[in-house]
């Protein structure tokens, strides 16, 4: 095993384990109030302090999941490259990380359907 490949084997868990960090930062730690620096950002869950609070929570809940499931794929996927040249490893990280930053972007979808199922246009919590 070169030291490159265990370089970015790493390389490649440090997306998921922000995703985990991060969703257990939002989930016990969201931010209070709204704000355009920190936390989950869309038009949807600024419309409200109760949405910003329930997307906060859920997107924490949601990149919590997603980062464990991502840190296991992503740790096995590398295996089978343990011995490869230094050009398929390159390649495989890109892979890599390119696929874990689609599921990032992705998991914005279920946020939103979340907030559109228990809001309205307007912010309100539907009864």
């Amino acid at each position: 095993m070169s030291k490159l490949f265990i370089a970015m084997f790493l390389c490649n868990l440090l997306i998921p384990l922000v995703m985990i960090l991060a969703g257990f930062l939002l989930y016990k730690h969201p931010p209070k109030d709204i704000n355009g620096l920190i936390g989950y950002r869309t038009n949807w869950s600024r419309k409200s302090q109760e949405t910003w609070d329930f997307a906060q929570v859920y997107c924490g809940k949601l990149w919590i999941r997603i980062g464990i499931i991502l840190l296991i794929v992503s740790a096995i996927v590398q295996i089978p490259f343990a011995g490869a040249s230094e050009d398929t490893i390159g390649i495989m990280t890109f892979v890599v990380e390119m696929a874990q930053l689609a599921v990032i972007v992705a998991a914005i979808y279920p946020v939103e359907k979340a907030l559109r199922k228990k809001f309205d246009k307007n912010g309100k919590r539907y009864l």
